[in-house]
């Protein structure tokens, strides 16, 4: 899991295959495993990269805005 993870970079889109009702996030940081997406129906989540594997997201329409 951890080996993908380590790729996510501030500013690129990730959905969680576990909870796609969180819809796409936006990675905001990744520093020693722990990794911060802002997610458009959940929110803002702290996930640890060692329990969960987020999948890239080419084109998905986000709007960040209001």
């Amino acid at each position: 899991m951890e080996e993908l993870n380590a790729l996510l970079e501030p500013g690129m889109l990730v959905q969680n295959p576990d909870h796609p009702e969180w819809g796409h996030g936006q990675v905001q940081s990744n520093i020693g495993g722990k990794i911060t997406v802002n997610f458009r129906e959940e929110g803002k989540m702290v996930l640890d990269g060692a329990h969960v594997s987020l999948i890239p997201v080419l084109d998905s329409g986000f709007d960040s805005g209001p």
